[in-house]
């Protein structure tokens, strides 16, 4: 068989009406490696049960041929088919005796829309034989996939290290994501203090949905590599369920991240709406107290003010200078022994 493609993302074209991608690599007894084979190859690869193959389907088109590859060439029920092709699930794993049918989760955070985004990648694991079908891209799978074509050697340990490898560069893919979001609410914290704007709220809620995805998925996801490393499928060797036991892990301590990930958000959001309370409440003393100190000016000129007293001797005295500066003077002095009052009252 030929070397290894020097190209990451060499994929055949042999099969007319396929997806926007399909590649395929094999890897045989002896340790030579091909890429590009065709769908006779392929069923001869899987009737000999020799070597590794691995088969990555992207994008399914309108002609239907990765159904009739996936229920044809490799004979998978049409209920795990159509799972794969037409639905979507949260991660589970599904064992069909001859082939494992898992729905795994990759995570890639976008930081200008604030969105969370989780490409779901099927997988069918058989004996010698790997199928990963993904509409999205999945970053743990490409990166997987070039580092088969750097190496070969990590195409010679099997089917199942292929999709330990996989889950390895999905928990990376997840523990950025944590990186950054915590990066984030860092300075979100400081803002709270600082700026306690409108716009910080609706980005906490964000971040507080994200925490909610990543909860909702690494659950489920955690149960499936636990599965893979405890239960005994013939599809995985003893070897490797250790390597799945560290995934499993490390999905642990991402569950566990994921509720410390809820926990700081969601006192974030208590200590913003703590601070927009107290903010609120210093505005209100402030109105409050202005209102007090004018309110006893405003009942004498209000009182005082009013046109149902006629004068029953001269008030020529009242209308002089003298008494202007006065009245101006109580004016002046009484808000601000109101002011004092209220000070010594520890009010303010």
């Amino acid at each position: 068989m030929g070397e290894l493609a020097k190209e990451p993302g060499a994929g055949f074209s042999g099969t007319a009406g396929v997806g926007r991608r399909m590649q395929v690599v094999f890897i045989n007894q002896e340790g030579q490696v091909q890429i590009g084979l065709s769908l006779a190859e392929i069923s001869q690869v899987l009737a000999e049960g020799q070597g590794v193959l691995w088969l990555d389907l992207m994008e399914a088109d309108v002609n239907g041929a990765p159904e009739s590859i996936l229920t044809t060439t490799f004979g998978f029920h049409p209920l795990a088919v159509d799972d794969a092709l037409n639905e979507t699930h949260v991660p589970k794993l599904d064992d069909w005796e001859t082939y494992l049918y898992l729905v795994l989760q990759d995570a890639a955070y976008q930081h200008e829309t604030r969105n969370l985004v989780l490409p779901e990648l099927d997988v069918f694991l058989g004996g010698n034989y790997l199928v990963t079908y993904h509409v999205d891209a999945v970053t743990a799978v490409d990166r997987v996939w070039s580092a088969c074509q750097r190496d070969k050697r990590r195409l010679q340990h099997g089917a199942d290290h292929l999709l330990y490898q996989i889950l390895d560069e999905m928990v990376n893919d997840y523990v950025a994501v944590f990186d950054m979001v915590e990066d984030v609410l860092g300075q979100l914290e400081a803002e709270v203090f600082d700026n306690p704007e409108a716009e910080l709220l609706e980005t906490l809620f964000a971040y507080k949905r994200i925490s909610r995805q990543l909860r909702r998925v690494l659950g489920p996801q955690r149960e499936v590599v636990n599965k893979l490393a405890r239960d005994m499928y013939s599809m995985i060797g003893p070897k490797d369920r250790l390597y799945f036991r560290d995934v499993y892990d490390h999905m642990i301590s991402l569950h566990d991240l994921s509720d410390s990930l809820r926990d700081r958000v969601m006192g974030n959001l208590d200590i913003y709406l703590s601070v927009v309370n107290n903010r609120m409440n210093d505005i209100m003393k402030t109105l409050t107290v202005i209102t007090t100190l004018f309110m006893p000016l405003s009942f004498i000129t209000g009182f005082f003010g009013m046109n149902f007293f006629e004068p029953v001797f001269a008030l020529n005295a009242w209308t002089g200078p003298a008494m202007f500066t006065a009245v101006m003077c109580i004016m002046l002095l009484l808000p601000l022994g109101m002011f004092w009052w209220m000070r010594r009252r520890a009010w303010m």
